[in-house]
């Protein structure tokens, strides 16, 4: 239960390029440390509390130093809702393809490591981050569709998100 209400709004950024992605080794961090997660990422500021894009392009440019004219394209595939015991986190995650991949070369929050997509599956994660990977691994990669996903105890169940 989480009868005080907080909310802890976060963006990640997969990056991809041809048949890879690109996955940073974030540490010293508060909230994630020594695990693989997106390549940029974190939580909104005050003005983008209703424009989760905003807090995407943000982070890259603060992290990475990329804008959005530096991408194909950029896309919200997944949000995903995680009860803690004292937040409810809501996380944004945005898949883009980079035009070139030699703009990239450090972030300032770890270390950036190109894998071949398949090669994630295996990789030490936290869990809603794992939980969308391996989805999009296995099937959102394949679909231009928008998913919702609620984490279990153990697990998280995911269903597209239809506008209608």
């Amino acid at each position: 239960m989480n009868p005080i209400g907080r909310l802890r709004n976060m963006t990640s950024v997969y990056l991809t390029y041809k048949d890879r992605i690109l996955l940073l080794y974030r540490q010293g961090s508060r909230v994630v440390n020594n695990k693989w997660i997106g390549s940029a990422g974190g939580h909104f500021e005050p003005s983008e509390l209703n424009d989760a894009f905003a807090c995407a392009i943000r982070e890259l440019r603060e992290e990475l130093g990329i804008t959005d004219d530096m991408l194909e394209k950029i896309e919200l595939r997944y949000l995903t809702i995680y009860n803690k015991p004292e937040e409810l986190r809501q996380n944004y995650y945005f898949f883009a393809q980079l035009k070139d991949d030699s703009v990239i070369n450090t972030s300032n929050e770890g270390q950036l490591k190109w894998f071949d997509i398949e090669e994630i599956l295996t990789l030490d994660m936290p869990f809603t981050s794992k939980m969308v990977t391996n989805h999009w691994v296995k099937e959102g990669r394949y679909t231009n569709c928008f998913y919702g996903g609620v984490a279990t105890n153990n697990d998280m169940v995911f269903l597209e998100m239809k506008e209608f």
